[in-house]
Protein backbone atom coordinates (compact mmCIF):
# COMPACT_ATOMS: atom_id res chain seq x y z
CA UNK A 1 0.00 0.00 0.00
CA UNK A 2 1.21 3.38 -0.67
CA UNK A 3 1.16 6.10 1.70
CA UNK A 4 -1.93 7.17 3.63
CA UNK A 5 -3.14 10.11 5.88
CA UNK A 6 -6.28 8.49 8.07
CA UNK A 7 -8.15 11.71 8.95
CA UNK A 8 -10.20 11.17 12.75
CA UNK A 9 -13.13 13.26 12.91
CA UNK A 10 -13.38 12.34 16.66
CA UNK A 11 -10.61 14.18 17.55
CA UNK A 12 -11.28 17.36 15.30
CA UNK A 13 -14.52 16.99 17.72
CA UNK A 14 -12.52 17.29 20.75
CA UNK A 15 -10.29 19.53 19.48
CA UNK A 16 -13.07 21.98 18.58
CA UNK A 17 -14.68 21.63 22.45
CA UNK A 18 -11.75 21.84 24.07
CA UNK A 19 -10.95 24.82 22.40
CA UNK A 20 -14.70 26.53 22.63
CA UNK A 21 -14.26 25.84 25.95
CA UNK A 22 -11.54 28.48 26.67
CA UNK A 23 -13.99 31.32 25.17
CA UNK A 24 -17.13 32.78 26.69
CA UNK A 25 -19.90 30.77 25.10
CA UNK A 26 -21.42 34.60 22.91
CA UNK A 27 -17.77 34.31 21.65
CA UNK A 28 -18.23 33.26 17.89
CA UNK A 29 -15.52 31.03 16.73
CA UNK A 30 -13.61 30.65 13.36
CA UNK A 31 -11.98 27.42 12.00
CA UNK A 32 -9.07 27.87 9.77
CA UNK A 33 -9.41 25.44 6.67
CA UNK A 34 -6.72 26.75 4.57
CA UNK A 35 -4.03 24.77 2.71
CA UNK A 36 -6.15 21.78 2.52
CA UNK A 37 -7.41 21.91 6.10
CA UNK A 38 -3.72 21.89 7.30
CA UNK A 39 -3.20 19.45 4.99
CA UNK A 40 -5.85 16.64 5.73
CA UNK A 41 -8.71 17.01 3.57
CA UNK A 42 -10.75 20.27 3.48
CA UNK A 43 -14.18 19.10 2.21
CA UNK A 44 -14.21 17.01 4.99
CA UNK A 45 -13.25 19.12 7.65
CA UNK A 46 -15.69 22.01 6.73
CA UNK A 47 -18.20 19.99 7.06
CA UNK A 48 -17.73 18.53 9.66
CA UNK A 49 -17.22 21.67 11.44
CA UNK A 50 -20.19 23.29 9.90
CA UNK A 51 -21.75 19.88 12.00
CA UNK A 52 -20.70 20.57 15.25
CA UNK A 53 -21.56 24.47 15.26
CA UNK A 54 -18.55 26.47 13.53
CA UNK A 55 -19.50 30.47 13.39
CA UNK A 56 -17.15 31.11 10.46
CA UNK A 57 -14.38 29.03 8.15
CA UNK A 58 -11.42 30.63 7.34
CA UNK A 59 -9.66 30.08 3.82
CA UNK A 60 -6.59 31.96 2.23
CA UNK A 61 -8.03 32.42 -1.22
CA UNK A 62 -11.08 32.32 -3.05
CA UNK A 63 -10.75 29.19 -5.01
CA UNK A 64 -10.51 27.26 -1.40
CA UNK A 65 -14.04 28.97 -0.52
CA UNK A 66 -15.21 27.99 -3.98
CA UNK A 67 -14.49 24.57 -3.22
CA UNK A 68 -16.25 24.66 0.03
CA UNK A 69 -19.49 26.51 -0.74
CA UNK A 70 -19.32 23.68 -4.18
CA UNK A 71 -19.49 20.89 -1.45
CA UNK A 72 -22.09 22.37 0.43
CA UNK A 73 -21.01 24.19 3.26
CA UNK A 74 -23.44 27.21 4.16
CA UNK A 75 -21.25 29.13 6.87
CA UNK A 76 -19.63 32.08 6.12
CA UNK A 77 -16.16 31.97 4.85
CA UNK A 78 -13.57 34.75 5.42
CA UNK A 79 -10.92 34.49 2.65
CA UNK A 80 -7.66 36.19 4.13
CA UNK A 81 -5.98 37.13 1.30
CA UNK A 82 -8.16 37.83 -1.46
CA UNK A 83 -7.12 39.35 -4.81
CA UNK A 84 -8.09 41.80 -6.80
CA UNK A 85 -8.65 38.75 -10.03
CA UNK A 86 -11.00 36.97 -7.85
CA UNK A 87 -13.32 39.58 -6.76
CA UNK A 88 -16.27 37.99 -8.50
CA UNK A 89 -15.91 34.59 -7.19
CA UNK A 90 -16.33 36.33 -3.85
CA UNK A 91 -19.05 38.35 -4.46
CA UNK A 92 -20.51 34.55 -6.75
CA UNK A 93 -20.12 32.38 -4.12
CA UNK A 94 -21.04 34.89 -1.51
CA UNK A 95 -17.05 34.50 0.28
CA UNK A 96 -16.58 37.71 2.41
CA UNK A 97 -12.90 39.00 1.38
CA UNK A 98 -10.60 40.83 3.77
CA UNK A 99 -9.55 44.09 2.62
CA UNK A 100 -5.96 44.79 3.92
CA UNK A 101 -4.64 48.00 1.71
CA UNK A 102 -5.71 50.97 -0.06
CA UNK A 103 -5.63 48.78 -3.60
CA UNK A 104 -7.09 46.07 -2.52
CA UNK A 105 -9.99 48.29 -0.69
CA UNK A 106 -10.57 50.63 -3.76
CA UNK A 107 -10.15 47.18 -6.44
CA UNK A 108 -12.83 46.29 -4.19
CA UNK A 109 -15.74 48.87 -3.66
CA UNK A 110 -14.98 49.61 -8.06
CA UNK A 111 -15.97 45.76 -8.58
CA UNK A 112 -19.49 45.90 -6.21
CA UNK A 113 -20.40 49.59 -7.44
CA UNK A 114 -20.22 47.77 -11.02
CA UNK A 115 -22.89 45.61 -9.73
CA UNK A 116 -25.38 48.39 -9.15
CA UNK A 117 -26.51 49.12 -5.23
CA UNK A 118 -25.15 45.55 -3.69
CA UNK A 119 -24.03 45.92 -0.31
CA UNK A 120 -21.42 43.02 0.62
CA UNK A 121 -19.59 42.09 3.69
CA UNK A 122 -16.50 42.54 4.17
CA UNK A 123 -13.69 42.37 6.98
CA UNK A 124 -10.73 45.01 7.10
CA UNK A 125 -7.74 43.82 8.31
CA UNK A 126 -5.36 46.25 10.85
CA UNK A 127 -1.68 45.75 11.32
CA UNK A 128 -0.86 45.59 14.80
CA UNK A 129 2.46 44.59 14.28
CA UNK A 130 2.86 41.71 12.33
CA UNK A 131 4.02 43.63 9.44
CA UNK A 132 2.19 40.83 6.72
CA UNK A 133 -0.76 42.73 6.07
CA UNK A 134 -2.81 45.30 7.46
CA UNK A 135 -3.77 49.20 7.15
CA UNK A 136 -1.65 51.04 9.79
CA UNK A 137 -3.11 53.75 12.08
CA UNK A 138 -1.98 56.34 9.80
CA UNK A 139 -4.33 55.32 7.19
CA UNK A 140 -7.22 55.59 10.08
CA UNK A 141 -8.56 58.89 8.05
CA UNK A 142 -8.56 57.27 4.49
CA UNK A 143 -10.74 54.77 5.95
CA UNK A 144 -12.93 57.01 7.57
CA UNK A 145 -13.78 58.69 4.32
CA UNK A 146 -13.49 55.71 2.30
CA UNK A 147 -16.29 53.60 3.88
CA UNK A 148 -18.58 56.21 4.62
CA UNK A 149 -21.37 55.88 2.30
CA UNK A 150 -19.37 53.09 0.59
CA UNK A 151 -21.26 50.22 -0.73
CA UNK A 152 -19.97 47.93 1.85
CA UNK A 153 -21.11 46.07 5.02
CA UNK A 154 -18.15 46.39 7.23
CA UNK A 155 -18.70 42.88 8.64
CA UNK A 156 -15.39 42.30 11.17
CA UNK A 157 -12.07 44.41 12.13
CA UNK A 158 -9.61 42.18 12.66
CA UNK A 159 -5.63 42.28 13.30
CA UNK A 160 -3.24 38.89 13.77
CA UNK A 161 -0.91 38.01 16.70
CA UNK A 162 2.18 38.08 16.03
CA UNK A 163 3.88 35.78 19.15
CA UNK A 164 1.04 35.06 21.34
CA UNK A 165 2.65 31.69 21.86
CA UNK A 166 5.97 33.34 22.91
CA UNK A 167 5.58 34.40 26.52
CA UNK A 168 8.89 35.94 26.29
CA UNK A 169 6.86 38.32 24.21
CA UNK A 170 4.27 38.86 26.27
CA UNK A 171 4.45 42.82 26.68
CA UNK A 172 4.86 42.83 23.04
CA UNK A 173 1.63 40.73 22.70
CA UNK A 174 -0.22 42.74 25.15
CA UNK A 175 0.41 45.76 22.80
CA UNK A 176 -0.90 44.34 19.74
CA UNK A 177 -3.99 44.38 21.64
CA UNK A 178 -4.51 47.50 23.18
CA UNK A 179 -3.44 49.00 19.26
CA UNK A 180 -5.98 46.89 17.79
CA UNK A 181 -8.33 47.74 20.69
CA UNK A 182 -8.25 51.34 19.82
CA UNK A 183 -8.05 51.80 16.53
CA UNK A 184 -11.46 49.91 16.63
CA UNK A 185 -13.23 51.84 18.90
CA UNK A 186 -11.97 55.27 17.07
CA UNK A 187 -13.64 53.88 13.92
CA UNK A 188 -16.31 52.71 15.22
CA UNK A 189 -17.10 55.92 16.83
CA UNK A 190 -16.58 57.69 13.22
CA UNK A 191 -18.25 55.44 11.11
CA UNK A 192 -20.95 54.38 13.20
CA UNK A 193 -20.36 50.85 11.56
CA UNK A 194 -21.00 47.49 14.10
CA UNK A 195 -18.11 44.99 13.39
CA UNK A 196 -17.57 41.80 14.67
CA UNK A 197 -14.30 42.08 16.18
CA UNK A 198 -10.89 39.60 15.98
CA UNK A 199 -7.64 39.10 16.69
CA UNK A 200 -6.69 35.71 18.49
CA UNK A 201 -4.93 33.07 16.87
CA UNK A 202 -5.02 29.55 18.79
CA UNK A 203 -2.41 31.00 20.93
CA UNK A 204 -4.15 33.97 22.06
CA UNK A 205 -7.17 31.63 22.26
CA UNK A 206 -4.78 29.83 25.38
CA UNK A 207 -2.75 32.81 26.46
CA UNK A 208 -4.77 35.94 26.10
CA UNK A 209 -8.30 36.07 26.95
CA UNK A 210 -8.17 39.70 26.72
CA UNK A 211 -7.97 39.29 23.20
CA UNK A 212 -10.76 37.36 22.58
CA UNK A 213 -13.06 39.96 21.43
CA UNK A 214 -16.54 38.98 19.55
CA UNK A 215 -14.67 35.98 17.80
CA UNK A 216 -11.46 33.60 17.58
CA UNK A 217 -9.80 32.30 14.83
CA UNK A 218 -8.01 28.67 15.67
CA UNK A 219 -5.89 26.54 13.01
CA UNK A 220 -3.56 24.74 14.21
CA UNK A 221 -5.46 23.80 17.60
CA UNK A 222 -8.11 22.01 15.42
CA UNK A 223 -5.60 19.87 13.73
CA UNK A 224 -4.10 19.26 17.38
CA UNK A 225 -0.99 21.01 18.04
CA UNK A 226 -1.31 23.72 20.60
CA UNK A 227 2.19 25.73 20.22
CA UNK A 228 3.36 24.65 23.42
CA UNK A 229 4.04 21.22 25.35
CA UNK A 230 1.68 22.50 28.21
CA UNK A 231 -1.84 22.47 26.09
CA UNK A 232 -0.32 19.26 23.35
CA UNK A 233 -1.78 16.68 26.02
CA UNK A 234 -5.33 18.54 25.85
CA UNK A 235 -5.15 18.03 21.74
CA UNK A 236 -5.13 15.18 19.50
CA UNK A 237 -3.61 15.06 16.06
CA UNK A 238 -6.08 14.69 14.10
CA UNK A 239 -4.17 13.10 11.13
CA UNK A 240 -1.58 9.39 10.93
CA UNK A 241 0.39 9.44 8.28
CA UNK A 242 1.64 5.82 7.04
CA UNK A 243 3.62 4.12 4.71
CA UNK A 244 4.69 0.14 3.92
CA UNK A 245 8.07 -1.56 3.79
CA UNK A 246 8.38 -2.89 0.47
CA UNK A 247 11.63 -4.33 0.89
CA UNK A 248 14.36 -5.30 2.77
CA UNK A 249 17.95 -5.32 2.41
CA UNK A 250 21.22 -5.88 4.04
CA UNK A 251 23.92 -3.46 3.16
CA UNK A 252 27.42 -4.53 3.60
CA UNK A 253 30.74 -2.77 4.86
CA UNK A 254 31.89 -0.37 2.35
CA UNK A 255 28.83 -0.70 0.28
CA UNK A 256 26.47 2.54 -0.36
CA UNK A 257 22.53 3.37 -0.47
CA UNK A 258 20.78 5.56 -2.34
CA UNK A 259 21.59 8.50 -4.49
CA UNK A 260 24.62 10.03 -5.09
CA UNK A 261 26.04 7.38 -2.34
CA UNK A 262 24.39 9.28 0.31
CA UNK A 263 24.96 6.26 3.14
CA UNK A 264 28.17 4.43 3.20
CA UNK A 265 27.95 1.68 5.64
CA UNK A 266 30.20 1.52 7.95
CA UNK A 267 29.48 -1.53 9.21
CA UNK A 268 27.08 -4.15 7.48
CA UNK A 269 22.95 -3.18 8.12
CA UNK A 270 19.56 -4.08 7.32
CA UNK A 271 17.78 -0.95 5.63
CA UNK A 272 14.21 -1.42 5.07
CA UNK A 273 12.44 0.49 1.90
CA UNK A 274 9.38 2.40 2.69
CA UNK A 275 6.85 3.98 -0.17
CA UNK A 276 6.60 7.73 0.57
CA UNK A 277 9.21 10.20 -0.31
CA UNK A 278 9.75 13.72 -0.86
CA UNK A 279 6.84 13.74 -3.51
CA UNK A 280 4.68 12.87 -0.64
CA UNK A 281 5.89 15.88 1.23
CA UNK A 282 8.98 13.80 3.48
CA UNK A 283 11.33 16.84 2.55
CA UNK A 284 14.93 15.67 1.49
CA UNK A 285 15.70 17.64 5.04
CA UNK A 286 14.35 14.49 6.68
CA UNK A 287 17.57 12.09 5.52
CA UNK A 288 20.87 11.70 6.55
CA UNK A 289 19.90 10.56 9.85
CA UNK A 290 18.00 13.35 11.00
CA UNK A 291 14.14 12.37 11.02
CA UNK A 292 12.96 8.95 11.30
CA UNK A 293 9.83 6.96 10.84
CA UNK A 294 8.83 4.32 13.59
CA UNK A 295 8.39 0.67 12.80
CA UNK A 296 7.17 -1.45 15.56
CA UNK A 297 7.58 1.15 18.10
CA UNK A 298 11.14 1.78 17.49
CA UNK A 299 12.88 5.03 15.77
CA UNK A 300 13.80 3.81 12.13
CA UNK A 301 16.55 6.34 10.89
CA UNK A 302 16.05 7.72 7.17
CA UNK A 303 19.69 7.04 5.34
CA UNK A 304 20.79 8.87 2.72
CA UNK A 305 18.99 11.17 0.49
CA UNK A 306 14.98 10.73 0.66
CA UNK A 307 13.72 9.82 -3.29
CA UNK A 308 10.84 10.84 -4.83
CA UNK A 309 8.29 8.11 -4.33
CA UNK A 310 10.75 6.30 -1.77
CA UNK A 311 12.91 6.30 1.31
CA UNK A 312 15.65 3.95 3.33
CA UNK A 313 15.43 3.44 6.77
CA UNK A 314 18.27 1.70 9.55
CA UNK A 315 16.15 -1.40 10.62
CA UNK A 316 19.11 -3.53 11.78
CA UNK A 317 18.27 -3.34 15.54
CA UNK A 318 14.14 -3.57 14.26
CA UNK A 319 12.09 -6.57 13.97
CA UNK A 320 10.46 -5.87 11.29
CA UNK A 321 9.10 -8.00 7.46
CA UNK A 322 8.39 -6.52 4.08
CA UNK A 323 4.77 -4.92 3.98
CA UNK A 324 4.68 -3.79 6.93
CA UNK A 325 3.25 -0.55 8.14
CA UNK A 326 5.97 2.24 9.04
CA UNK A 327 4.66 5.40 10.95
CA UNK A 328 5.33 8.85 10.11
CA UNK A 329 3.10 10.82 12.60
CA UNK A 330 0.19 9.64 14.70
CA UNK A 331 -1.41 10.48 18.16
CA UNK A 332 1.38 8.57 19.90
CA UNK A 333 4.06 9.99 17.83
CA UNK A 334 3.00 13.38 16.87
CA UNK A 335 4.42 15.49 13.81
CA UNK A 336 6.04 18.21 15.43
CA UNK A 337 8.42 16.08 17.45
CA UNK A 338 9.68 14.80 13.63
CA UNK A 339 9.82 18.66 12.35
CA UNK A 340 11.32 19.59 15.20
CA UNK A 341 14.13 16.80 15.26
CA UNK A 342 15.02 18.16 11.68
CA UNK A 343 14.88 22.07 12.54
CA UNK A 344 11.37 23.11 11.45
CA UNK A 345 8.03 22.83 12.99
CA UNK A 346 4.78 20.90 12.64
CA UNK A 347 2.36 23.10 10.24
CA UNK A 348 5.36 23.12 7.38
CA UNK A 349 5.34 18.83 7.69
CA UNK A 350 1.58 18.16 7.93
CA UNK A 351 0.38 21.07 5.54
CA UNK A 352 3.50 19.51 2.73
CA UNK A 353 1.39 16.12 2.53
CA UNK A 354 1.32 15.78 -1.05
CA UNK A 355 -1.95 15.27 -3.07
CA UNK A 356 -1.07 11.64 -3.92
CA UNK A 357 -1.28 10.29 -0.45
CA UNK A 358 -4.35 8.53 0.37
CA UNK A 359 -7.21 10.65 2.13
CA UNK A 360 -9.09 8.25 4.81
CA UNK A 361 -12.04 9.81 6.25
CA UNK A 362 -13.18 7.97 10.23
Amino acid sequence: MNATLTIHLSHLTHNYHYLRSKIDPKVKMLAVVKALAYGSDATAIALHLEEIGADYLGVAYAAEGVQLRKAGVKIPILVLHPQPENFELCTQFNLEPSLYSKRVLEYFIEHIRNKKNVDFPVHLKFNSGLNRLGFHINDFDYLVKTITNSPLIIKGLFSHLAASEDLNEKDFTIQQIEKFDSFNQKLIEKTGISPILHQSNTSGILNFPEAHFDMVRTGIGLYGFGNDAKYDHNLKPIASLTATISQIHVVKTGESLGYNRGYKAQSTIKTATVTIGHADGIDRIYGHGKGYLIINDKKAYILGIVCMDMLMVDVTDIDCQEGEEAIVFNENYPAHELAEAVGTISYELITGIGPRVKRLIK
